[in-house]
């Protein structure tokens, strides 16, 4: 690569970044104006899936020739979006937008978890474990202990954010084990689309999407949230994808907190509490030491004794 492509392929990361990193901030706008949850949801999606779909129709990109695989493509829908993406709206109308980026940073350690149980020959190593531990401390200053508080909306917008990390991690192994053989784009353009049949019904079932009153302010959200978070955010992942690999591509899980944190910060004026710090730099602490080539001895694999690598990319609301 030239020099001139490598600093492109590092502005794009940090673009990256920022598209999903930025939509936690945009999620609370919609909801605090007013956007019931599958309806933002809907139109996030739709827009998200038009230029999704623009850009295999123009590409020409191969579709899936199995059956088995579109049955596939739709459990990722399902996992991999219209569940997390639910999870992640519903919880922000009680939770703050930096808090959610922060918990939603923690997919790379549930995907460990969840590869472990799932997968055979999946390596647990000794840098792993320690990783684990170190971002479940984390995870759990986050949403805290107080069993007085149980029932409160803010405690289940916490739960539901960690329902949509493993949800996000299950998505993750499954793609593993069962999306083969297709071109990158492909699998994005079907979930987003399967994703968006099953959120519009939702819509209609559940709310009044047609009688929703739009302010500015949702408008910008919904327009950012379609045409970054859902669109464009997927072109420059799968570009620098391509580029780099998928370990170096997921280090973006680093930057997720840091965009979700100073953004709520600044717009929303979120108070920024010392339990957010450091808990935020537990979770981002575990991840690197899960990625570290230190410790990196295996403690005990499953039955195939070659191993089967999961990638830990970040996942986006």
């Amino acid at each position: 690569m030239s020099a001139r492509s490598a600093r492109i392929d590092w502005l794009l990361f940090i673009l990256l970044g920022f598209m999903w990193g930025s939509s936690y901030l945009f999620i609370k706008i919609g909801v605090d104006q007013g956007l019931p949850p599958f309806t933002l949801i809907t139109l996030r999606l739709a827009i998200g899936f038009a230029l999704l779909a623009f850009v295999v129709a123009y590409a020409r990109e191969p579709l899936p020739r199995e059956a088995r695989m579109y049955g596939h493509l739709f459990v990722m829908g399902v996992v991999n979006i219209a569940v997390p993406f639910a999870l992640i709206t519903f919880a922000e109308q009680a939770v703050d937008s930096s808090l959610a980026s922060v918990i939603n940073s923690a997919v790379p350690l549930f995907v460990i978890v969840v590869a472990a149980i799932f997968l055979k020959g999946e390596t647990i190593t000794v840098n792993r474990v320690v990783g684990l531990a170190i971002g479940f401390v984390g995870v759990a200053i986050l949403v805290g202990f107080d069993l007085q508080d149980l029932g409160s909306a803010n405690t289940l917008g916490e739960l539901a954010l960690v329902g949509s990390t493993i949800s996000y991690a299950c998505g993750a192994v499954y793609a593993k084990a069962h999306i083969h053989g297709l071109r990158p784009m492909i699998p994005a353009v079907f979930q987003v689309g399967f994703a968006l049949v099953i959120v519009t019904v939702l819509a209609f079932v559940f709310e009044r999407p047609l009688g929703v009153s739009f302010t500015p302010e949702s408008i910008v959200a919904v327009v950012w949230l379609g045409l970054l978070g859902s669109g464009l955010a997927y072109l420059v992942f799968f570009r620098i994808l391509g580029r780099w690999g998928a370990t170096r591509t997921s280090l973006v899980a680093y930057l997720l907190p840091i965009y979700g944190i100073a953004l709520g910060a600044l717009v929303l004026r979120e108070p920024i509490a010392p339990s957010t710090l450091v808990g935020a730099g537990l979770v981002i602490g575990g991840i690197a030491v899960v990625n570290s080539r230190f410790g990196a001895r295996p403690l005990f694999a499953g039955r195939n004794a070659a191993g089967v690598r999961v990638s830990t990319e970040a996942r986006r609301p």
